[in-house]
C-alpha cells in the first residue's frame, strides 16, 4: 500500500537558510553529525542506565528484603508495582513540563528525584515505608522515560534512528536484566547487604549529571501550555483502584463482596472520567486522536504485552530462582545472563539491519514470535527444571524482547506527523509501562493464589503441617521461621506455581503477534523531525492545519508532539 512521500527541503529558497550563519546551530535544527549525536546521547544513555539499574537491581534482593522485613507476597508485588505505577502516571506530565523549562534541567531534576527516592528507600525499616519511597523513585523514572525519547526524536531521522535506538535498547536491556546480578552480588556481600541495592546508583547518577551538563545542548523555549493534571489524577486513581483490588481480592476480602464493588466501580468511573477529560483537555496527557492512526494503536496494544514480558519475567524469575531453587542472589543474577545476552545482541543487530535496509516489520514479527515461544517454554518449568534448559528458554525470550521493544517506538515515530512525535513516543512508553504495572500486579496475584492453593493441599502430608496451618497463613512471610518440612513445601510450591505465570504471559503475547501482523509497513523516512517540520508538515496525513514554526526553537518544541491551538493556522 503506497504512502505519501516525505517532504524534503528543495534546492530553492527553502534550502538557503541551512547555509546562513544567522540560523541557529545545527544541533538545534535536528541536523547533527554522528559524533555530535553520540556525544549528546552519552549523558542521556547513562541517565537511563541509572534509572533502570536502580529500579531492577532490587529484583534479586527482594526475596531477602521481604523476608528480612517480614513482608507478604502482596507486599512483594507492590514494591515493584509502586515504582511502575508512579512512572506510568508521571511520564506524560514530564513531557508537558518540557515545554516550560529546559529539557536538560528536567532530565537532571529527574535523576536527582530518583536518587533521593533510592537513598530513602535504602533506609526503610518496614515494607510500607519502602513502598512509599519506591513511588518517589518512579516519579524520577517517568521523567527520564519521557524526555530521552523526545530528545532522540528531535535529533535523529527515523532511518538513522535504528542504530541509535539499538544503543538505547541495549542500555535498557543491560540495566533491566543485568541489574539483578549486581543486586545479588550486593546482597551476598556481608559488609554491604540489601540496602546498598538502593545506594549503588548514586555514583553513576553523579557522572550522568556532569555528562549531561557538558554534552546535551538543546534550545530552551518557554510557551504557555495546559498541563492535564486532572487527566493524570483520574488515570492514576482508576488504575490504582483496579490494581489494589486484584492484589487484595481473594485474600483480604472475597472476590464477590462490597469491597470488590467499591474498588471496581470506583476504578471504572475514574477511567471513564479520564476519557471524558482527555476529550475536552486542551493538551491531554494521552491524546485520543493518536488512536485514529492504525500503526500507533496496534503498536500500543503490542507494547502492553512487551511491558508484561520486560518486568514480569525479571520480577518472578528472581523469586523462582532464589525461593524455589535455593540459589543465592548472586547465582540467580548470573543465571539471567543468557537473557541479557539475547536481548543485547538482538536489539543491536536488528537496529543496524533496519538502518541499512529501511524496513522494520520483519524484525518486529520475528521478535514477537520469539517472545511467545520463550514464554511458552518457560511455562513448562517447575521446581526441578534443568538449569541449562532454563537458560536456553531465557535466551529465546531475551532475543524476542530486544527485537520488539525499541522497534515498536521507531515504527510509530516514522508514521505519525512531525508535530506528534513526542506525544506518540510518550504514548507507547506510557502503555508499555502500564502493561508492566498491570502485569506485575495481576501475575503476582495469580502466583500468590496458586502458591496458597499448593501449600494448603500439601500441608496434610507434611510433618507438623497441621500445626502450621492452624497458626495462620503459611507463605513467603513465614519462610524464615517455618519448620524445615514446611519450608521445603513452600519452596516446591513456588517452583511449581511460577510456570502458570509464564503461561498467562504466553497467552498475552499472542495479542502482540496479531497486532504486529496487522501493522502496515512504511519505509523509514530519511529526514529528522526538524527537517520534516521545515518542509511544512505536508505529506503526513494531517490534511488541514499545517504548522508554521516561527523560530528554530519553536520547531524543536513542536516536534516533541505538544502543539497547541495557538500554534496552528
Amino acid at each position: 500500500m503506497s504512502t505519501p512521500a516525505p517532504v524534503r527541503p528543495t534546492a530553492g529558497p527553502t534550502a538557503a537558510p541551512a547555509a546562513d550563519p544567522a540560523v541557529a546551530p545545527a544541533e538545534q535544527q535536528g541536523r547533527m553529525t554522528h559524533r555530535e549525536i553520540l556525544s549528546a546521547l552519552s549523558g542521556m544513555l547513562l541517565a537511563m542506565f541509572v534509572a533502570f539499574l536502580s529500579s531492577t537491581v532490587v529484583s534479586n534482593a527482594l526475596p531477602t528484603i521481604i523476608t528480612d522485613l517480614r513482608g507478604s507476597q502482596s507486599q512483594y508485588t507492590w514494591v515493584v508495582t509502586a515504582t511502575l505505577l508512579a512512572s506510568t502516571a508521571s511520564t506524560p506530565i514530564w513531557g508537558k513540563l518540557a515545554d516550560l523549562f529546559s529539557k536538560k534541567l528536567l532530565i537532571q531534576i529527574a535523576i536527582v528525584v530518583f536518587v533521593v527516592g533510592s537513598m530513602l528507600a535504602g533506609l526503610s525499616q518496614s515494607v510500607p515505608t519502602l513502598i512509599g519511597w519506591r513511588v518517589l523513585q518512579g516519579l524520577g523514572l517517568g521523567g527520564l522515560q519521557a524526555l530521552v525519547q523526545i530528545a532522540m526524536a528531535a535529533m535523529i531521522s527515523p532511518r538513522e534512528r535504528g542504530r541509535y535506538s539499538g544503543l538505547l535498547g541495549s542500555v535498557m536491556a543491560v540495566a533491566t536484566v543485568g541489574g539483578p546480578l549486581i543486586g545479588g552480588l550486593l546482597v551476598d556481600t556481608s559488609w554491604l547487604g540489601w540496602r546498598w541495592c538502593f545506594f549503588v546508583g548514586v555514583p553513576f547518577a553523579a557522572v550522568a549529571l556532569v555528562l549531561l551538563q557538558r554534552t546535551l545542548h538543546l534550545p530552551v523555549t518557554k510557551r504557555a501550555v495546559s498541563i492535564d493534571y486532572l487527566g493524570a489524577a483520574f488515570l492514576t486513581a482508576g488504575v490504582s483502584a483496579l490494581l489494589i483490588w486484584v492484589t487484595l481480592a481473594g485474600d483480604s476480602f472475597a472476590w464477590i463482596s462490597l469491597e470488590t464493588a467499591l474498588f471496581v466501580g470506583g476504578g471504572v468511573l475514574a477511567i471513564v472520567a479520564f476519557v471524558v477529560t482527555e476529550l475536552r483537555a486542551t493538551e491531554p496527557i494521552v491524546p485520543l486522536r493518536l488512536f485514529r492512526d492504525r500503526t500507533t494503536t496496534l503498536a500500543i496494544i503490542a507494547s502492553v504485552a512487551i511491558g508484561v514480558a520486560m518486568f514480569g519475567s525479571t520480577v518472578f524469575l528472581g523469586q523462582y530462582l532464589q525461593i524455589s531453587r535455593g540459589y543465592s542472589p548472586t547465582a540467580a543474577g548470573l543465571l539471567t545472563i543468557p537473557m541479557v545476552g539475547g536481548l543485547l545482541v538482538s536489539s543491536t543487530v536488528s537496529g543496524i539491519l533496519i538502518t541499512r535496509t529501511g524496513f522494520w516489520k520483519r524484525y518486529l514479527v520475528a521478535g514477537s514470535l520469539l517472545v511467545a515461544i520463550g514464554f511458552g517454554l518457560l511455562a513448562t518449568i517447575d521446581h526441578a527444571t534443568n538449569m541449562v534448559v532454563l537458560c536456553v528458554f531465557l535466551a529465546v525470550l531475551g532475543a524476542g524482547i530486544g527485537m520488539t521493544m525499541q522497534n515498536l517506538v521507531l515504527a510509530v515515530q516514522n508514521t505519525v506527523a512531525a508535530t506528534d512525535l513526542g506525544a506518540a513516543s510518550s504514548a507507547v512508553a506510557f502503555f508499555r509501562s502500564l502493561g508492566g504495572t498491570i502485569g506485575v500486579s495481576v501475575l503476582g496475584a495469580v502466583l500468590s493464589g496458586r502458591v496458597g492453593t499448593l501449600i494448603q493441599s500439601g500441608l496434610a502430608d507434611v510433618p507438623g503441617g497441621a500445626a502450621a496451618a492452624g497458626s495462620g497463613d503459611v507463605g513467603l512471610a513465614s519462610l524464615a521461621d517455618a519448620p524445615a518440612p514446611v519450608r521445603e513445601l513452600i519452596q516446591v510450591s513456588y517452583g511449581d506455581a511460577t510456570g502458570r505465570v509464564f503461561l498467562i504471559s504466553a497467552v498475552l503475547s499472542i495479542i502482540t503477534i496479531l497486532a504486529i501482523l496487522f501493522i502496515r509497513e512504511v519505509a523509514l523516512r530519511t529526514e529528522s523531525g526538524s527537517e520534516r517540520m521545515q518542509g511544512g508538515g505536508q505529506g503526513e496525513g494531517q490534511g488541514e492545519g499545517t504548522v508554521e514554526p516561527n523560530t528554530t526553537a519553536d520547531v524543536d518544541d513542536q516536534l516533541a508532539g505538544r502543539t497547541t491551538a495557538d500554534q496552528r493556522v
